[in-house]
């Protein structure tokens, strides 16, 4: 059991007094640095055991201090709360927990006020390095950055980035082979990193597979007001703007899966049967999309995979210095149960009348 020492601190001073170590040697190892496999196993071993019998707490400001390394690395997101957002950041935590490094997560709400304040909170953290997600507006600071998502502003820094004309390509061809000619749409948000790239993948394939994109079909995310709305309930209220405006199709693709959770749970509280009445595709593949009923058919990102590199990247760029590259991803479609063959509908005849 630990000696109770009550709220005085163990510090750094009293395990290299217990210890008869310098506290460098004792820093070196408790922090893992390169040179730590210098030292010999038996004194590591008397060091870890020692910082576990008195709890001893590393003071990570004065590491910072002594080191001029803080090992702390910022990751700025849109919305936390989604299930995107949610597999990337574990992807990261994924790679970094087996490093030195640690992360520290802010989210933006889509506001380029935010942005630029969490940028300045980052330096002023001492943030090594920096990782931004699905956001196309960043301000230039003096830090190697990681982005995920296309950005028409990313002049430098590492890019990981998704074949959006691949994913979308696959879906709408898989629509177009069920039958499926009179398709919705829901666009991403303006400022969203993939969304202008998503849309021009959408009327390219459209053009290929000679899919008519009619305006009164296509209708877009988009926040409204002060309190932050979830892409769920946007969603829904993106199909209902859909039904409004005639309701003439019989299939949704959607920007992410979170939308089209929330278009079909507004199409069910319309008496619309999906996939019966209407087909259903998400984009990302999030946990959620495996759960709902019917299950959503989606284009997969591997957004697990996305999120470690992303971490590697950043890690490599503090520790090497930044590269200015592009690493592509290539998605998947994933088929479930949302999407199903356009139903024929059999012709009303009128009924001859009976003869005397």
């Amino acid at each position: 059991m630990a000696p109770n020492f009550g709220a005085k601190k163990v510090t750094l001073k009293f395990l290299s007094e217990h210890l008869g170590l310098s506290r460098t040697t004792i820093s070196v190892v408790l922090n893992n640095s390169p040179i730590a496999s210098t030292i010999a196993p038996h004194t590591r071993e008397r060091i870890f055991q020692a910082a576990k019998e008195f709890n001893y707490k590393p003071n990570f400001f004065a590491r910072y201090l002594n080191q001029g390394r803080s090992y702390l690395i910022g990751v700025l997101s849109p919305d936390l709360a989604e299930g995107y957002d949610a597999t990337l950041l574990a992807g990261i935590e994924e790679f970094l927990v087996g490093s030195e490094y640690h992360f520290f997560v802010a989210s933006h709400q889509w506001s380029e006020e935010r942005i630029k304040r969490t940028a300045q909170l980052f330096q002023e953290r001492g943030a090594e390095g920096v990782i931004v997600v699905n956001s196309d507006f960043f301000p230039e600071i003096n830090l190697p950055l990681v982005r995920i998502g296309r950005s028409a502003g990313a002049r430098k820094g590492t890019s990981l980035i998704l074949d959006n004309h691949a994913g979308i390509h696959q879906a709408l061809e898989y629509l177009v082979s069920l039958g499926h000619r009179k398709i919705a749409f829901i666009k991403g948000h303006e400022g969203s990193a993939d969304t202008e790239d998503r849309w021009k993948a959408m009327v390219t394939a459209a053009q290929e597979l000679s899919v008519v994109i009619e305006p009164t079909r296509v209708v877009q995310l988009e926040q409204l007001g002060l309190r932050p709305m979830g892409h769920l309930e946007e969603g829904a209220r993106c199909a209902q703007r859909l039904l409004a405006q005639g309701g003439d199709f019989t299939a949704l693709m959607a920007f992410n899966d979170i939308s089209a959770i929330g278009a079909i749970n507004c199409f069910r509280e319309a008496d619309k049967n999906v996939p019966g009445d209407i087909s259903v595709i998400g984009f990302d593949d999030v946990a959620e999309a495996s759960m709902i009923f019917p299950p959503l058919t989606t284009v997969q990102q591997p957004l697990r995979q996305m999120g470690e590199t992303a971490a590697e990247e950043i890690v490599a760029a503090i520790t090497n210095g930044p590269k200015t590259q592009q690493i592509v991803f290539t998605p998947q479609l994933v088929i479930r149960k949302s999407t199903a063959a356009l139903r024929k509908r059999t012709p009303v005849r009128a009924r001859r009348p009976q003869g005397n």
